[in-house]
């Protein structure tokens, strides 16, 4: 949802290796720039918080500038899929345990350049992050949008063929319902709320 600084629990289930049920706790947040929730005491709640895999969206910083050990927090495997354009975009996972494999990017520019999307498998499960783009720079960006939107739907039915559960978490740039926002009669023109977008999502 297109809301910074907001953070979102789930749990999900996954079978050990005996075939036992275990719970998995997932938080996804939208951190507006890691650096700058860092400097706001993330990492300081973070460790506080009883949770198995963090997704992390917006991060607006490549690998290379957190030289820092506060952004590889104790206890948690860290990944990030990093923008092209520096200060910009950028996803990542911290896992409590190590994965059997992280994968970065979509396979198309818009998703692989701008860091969009990082997914962690463990076993049979898979856990992603994903920034979806806002429109909301011009008509020009919202085209892009749509774009984004058609060629990740393909992606997410193709998901659903192969086998495997997933916990998608994300900021996805669209409010689906009404609820959803403040003063949502004003907003029916505007991206994020768009009929065609609420209908996608």
């Amino acid at each position: 949802m297109p809301v910074t600084h907001r953070v979102g629990t789930l749990a999900g289930f996954v079978r050990d290796i005996r075939g036992r049920v275990q719970t998995v706790r997932v938080m996804s947040f939208n951190c507006n720039g890691i650096r700058a929730a860092a400097r706001k005491g993330f990492f300081d709640w973070l460790a506080t918080v009883d949770v198995d895999v963090v997704c992390l969206q917006e991060t607006k910083a490549q690998e290379h500038q957190l030289d820092n050990e506060i952004f590889y927090p104790q206890g948690f495997h860290c990944y990030y899929f990093d923008a092209e354009k520096k200060g910009y975009s950028g996803t990542g996972l911290y896992c409590r345990k190590e994965p059997d494999r992280v994968s970065r990017g979509l396979g198309w520019p818009m998703a692989d350049t701008e860091g969009r999307y990082i997914q962690a498998d463990f076993g049979n499960l898979s856990i992603g992050s994903l920034y979806l783009p806002s429109g909301s720079a011009g008509p020009e960006r919202q085209a892009r949008k749509f774009e984004f939107m058609e060629k990740c739907m393909q992606h997410l039915r193709e998901l659903r063929r192969d086998g495997r559960q997933y916990i998608l978490c994300g900021d996805w740039n669209i409010c689906h319902k009404e609820i959803d926002l403040k003063n949502w009669r004003a907003n029916q023109k505007n991206s994020g709320f768009l009929p065609e977008e609420r209908q996608w999502l």
